[in-house]
């Protein structure tokens, strides 16, 4: 224990031997955050183009190991791929400010706006331009996924496979993850060149690998895996994240919204491996169709207001715990039982982020080059492009159409479109949107503001209500 919190104080008589102060890593990663919009893949290109190309903190294979693991943990890619590579440049204490400074700009939110209000017409108008748009970018993401992730028959099969197995049969997310890794390391075992590990899971992959990065290729003293190390901060951070959510259920019993915020959001941490996309299908999912927090419509406006501030998307949880403890505030005031909720949802998810760098990062370090595990991690990624595929068409289907007919006929599971319910300007602004951004190439954030002044538009004239 005493070793885990010594990480901690970093001091002014430990000098990095690369170099770089903790001042110059803090508003350089104040930077990245601030720059960070866009989605995972955004943000991934941000950090890769000031850490490995400008600054030359790491090397181009160093980065792309670091997050071929992030890929491989539950949660946000891109928030705890900057843990990762602020731990390893300064401890402990380096990853906190790197994965806090991630969330930051994302907590101050458009919650608060919507929830005064998200009933008045014309923003309603708004937020039904900006769901056109958040479809058409999610699109776009899987379409840049796929061509980073799909590189041979076997590895679009198994994104198929991924696809129908969750939207058509409700196959348990984690089921399908664990067994695509399973499938990748058999193959690597079996020799099958399908299966080698793609470079590419990092924008900017084509760049020259940087040889004079400032780290070196060894492994740094702090790095160096040991049980005991292992135990302190398995301890610490457990303790973090868990004993606020067994003190609510204890005070307040399982089914007060902020026992179920802290419980859900807790699950959602350990099961959503995939990245951000995927953990948006489960969230989306989860919180509309079962504990009905929100209605499909409201997901999609949550996602385009955390498309459109710096931090991951991933903070889209914050709105959804900001809603549903605004929607049944118990004896406080809505405004505060929200924004209680949404920061509860914020930490629970959070946390265990960090737990999985500062646990497993020392380990995968001494893993760098293992072929079976590289194997497994591209399996796992081609997997993920069915799943974000199956988030395509779940915001496309509850978007463009009015309503959806539930199939249930053993052993299929799925919400059908009613094509007789079809909302022409909806299906408009979409296709309009996926024109600019696939076609003339327009930014994600014009793209979005376009979209709302057409939503309001549509509005003034009456032709959406």
């Amino acid at each position: 224990m005493r070793h885990a919190l010594a990480e901690l104080s970093i001091t002014e008589q430990w000098k990095p031997q690369h170099g770089v102060s903790l001042r110059e890593a803090f508003w350089t990663w104040f930077r990245v955050a601030a720059l960070s919009f866009g989605g995972p893949a955004g943000q991934i290109a941000v950090m890769h183009r000031i850490l490995v190309e400008e600054k030359r903190w790491v090397s181009e294979q160093r980065f792309l190991h670091a997050l071929n693991y992030c890929m491989l943990l539950p949660g946000p890619e891109a928030q705890q791929l900057a843990t990762y590579i602020g731990w390893l440049m300064h401890r402990t204490l380096g990853g906190i400010i790197a994965g806090g400074l991630f969330v930051v700009p994302g907590i101050i939110s458009l919650s608060y706006v919507y929830a005064a209000w998200g009933n008045v017409p014309v923003i309603v108008a708004l937020f039904f331009g900006l769901k056109a748009a958040v479809l058409a970018i999610v699109v776009e993401a899987l379409v840049r996924i796929g061509k980073r992730a799909l590189k041979n028959r076997m590895m679009i099969a198994l994104a198929a496979i991924a696809f129908v197995g969750i939207f058509f049969f409700n196959v348990p997310f984690p089921i399908i993850v664990f067994g695509a890794a399973i499938i990748g390391f058999v193959a690597s075992l079996m020799g099958l060149a399908e299966f080698e590990a793609n470079a590419g899971h990092a924008a900017g992959k084509d760049k020259p690998a940087v040889v004079d990065d400032m780290l070196g290729e060894g492994i740094p003293e702090h790095a160096r895996p040991t049980v005991a190390r292992a135990l302190a901060v398995s301890a610490i951070w457990l303790a973090l994240w868990l004993i606020p959510v067994i003190a609510l259920l204890a005070t307040l019993g399982s089914a007060n919204v902020f026992s179920q915020i802290a419980v859900f959001f807790s699950k959602m941490a350990v099961v959503t491996f995939g990245g951000a996309y995927a953990v948006l299908a489960y969230v989306a999912q989860q919180a509309v169709e079962n504990y009905g927090w929100l209605k499909p419509g409201e997901m999609l406006d949550g996602l385009g207001m955390a498309e459109t501030t710096p931090g991951p998307l991933i903070m889209v949880l914050q709105f959804v715990g900001f809603m549903a403890a605004y929607r049944d505030p118990g004896p406080l005031a809505p405004m505060m039982a929200g924004t209680l909720g949404g920061l509860l949802a914020t930490w629970v998810t959070f946390t265990p982020c960090f737990l999985w760098i500062f646990l497993g990062a020392p380990f995968v370090e001494t893993l760098r080059g293992n072929k079976a595990l590289n194997a497994a991690l591209s399996a796992i990624t081609a997997a993920v492009v069915g799943v974000v595929l199956n988030l395509a068409i779940w915001f496309a289907i509850h978007t463009v159409f009015r309503e959806t007919v539930p199939v249930r006929a053993f052993p299929l599971s799925f919400d059908a479109p009613n094509f007789l319910t079809v909302d022409a300007w909806a299906l408009t602004l979409s296709v309009a949107a996926a024109i600019a951004i696939f076609r003339f190439k327009v930014g994600m954030i014009p793209t979005l503001a376009a979209c709302c002044i057409a939503g309001i538009v549509l509005y003034l004239v009456g032709a959406i209500s």
